[in-house]
């Protein structure tokens, strides 16, 4: 299973997150790009050497680094804006390149809450910057996975399905987050099972219907016995990462959350 640094992301940097997960037997991350965490604006070229020196001699390794969402907006209605985005989503690739990662997670975008664009303007000017990236994320050999978010204009699989038969290309998938899923009360496991072939990566945390959160296994609403075998008769453990984000205590809570998934029947060893 793949462990998400989210919970790092004020405390220190994503290396020495690692450093810390390495030590209690975690040995594959996603880290998200936030500043102070991870921004590729402040890693030198020195500093992305010594941490890929730093992530061979932990025995280490980065799935994925996640673009995120709040900062950038493919869909924006500016085109500049757009061009910021792609470039900022460039410099996350070249940093997944500097770092022998093989995928970017990224947003489709956002679409303004109040006199909103339409929705197919607002696709046009997504497909028109993935036209744009998906170039660029083909050069380098990393892979694009766009995440399922309650505040993006494409919140539900079938949305973020269409999109990826639409553009009918490897280097574009999904991940498939449960919790922001059960959230809005888009099934996770029937999402899973029905679009599995789209899907690169699957997030895990449970959530209530009343807060969006990303918490502890059985203390929302996920179906986490139904999820789990949904996970091992399609994309298996390898391919799932643990996103609970708690920043007190938090080795206890993934430990805790490793429990939990093996008292359902997750086979996290497999």
């Amino acid at each position: 299973m793949i462990i998400n640094t989210f919970s790092y992301l004020w405390s220190t940097t994503a290396i020495d997150a690692i450093a810390e997960l390495t030590d209690n037997g975690y040995k594959t991350f996603e880290v998200p790009i936030s500043s102070p965490h991870c921004w590729p604006d402040e890693i030198s070229t020195s500093e992305r050497s010594a941490t890929k020196t730093r992530l061979a001699d932990y025995g280490a390794t980065i799935r994925s680094l996640n673009a995120g969402g709040y900062d950038v907006n493919l869909a924006s209605p500016g085109a500049n804006m757009r061009r910021k985005s792609i470039e900022h989503i460039k410099s996350v690739i070249d940093l997944a390149v500097a770092w022998d990662v093989p995928e970017v997670v990224i947003s489709p975008g956002t679409r303004r809450p109040m006199i909103s664009p339409s929705l197919e303007r607002t696709y046009g000017w997504m497909y028109e910057s993935l036209g744009d990236l998906l170039p660029l994320a083909k050069q380098a050999g990393t892979r694009l996975l766009m995440e399922n978010t309650p505040y993006c204009f494409t919140p539900t699989i079938q949305d973020l399905a269409g999109i990826v038969s639409t553009v009918n290309d490897d280097m574009l998938k999904l991940v498939w987050d449960v919790a922001n899923a059960a959230y809005i009360e888009d099934d996770p496991v029937a999402g899973l099972l029905s679009h599995h072939e789209s899907i690169g990566l699957v997030h895990v945390s449970d959530t209530g219907l009343d807060v969006w959160g990303h918490d502890p296994i059985g203390t929302g609403v996920v179906d986490w016995d139904g999820l789990g075998g949904a996970v091992e008769a399609t994309c298996g453990v390898s391919n799932v990462v643990l996103e609970i984000i708690r920043e007190e205590n938090t080795l206890q809570v993934f430990s805790q959350a490793m429990h939990d998934l093996r008292s359902k029947g997750w086979k996290l060893d497999g």
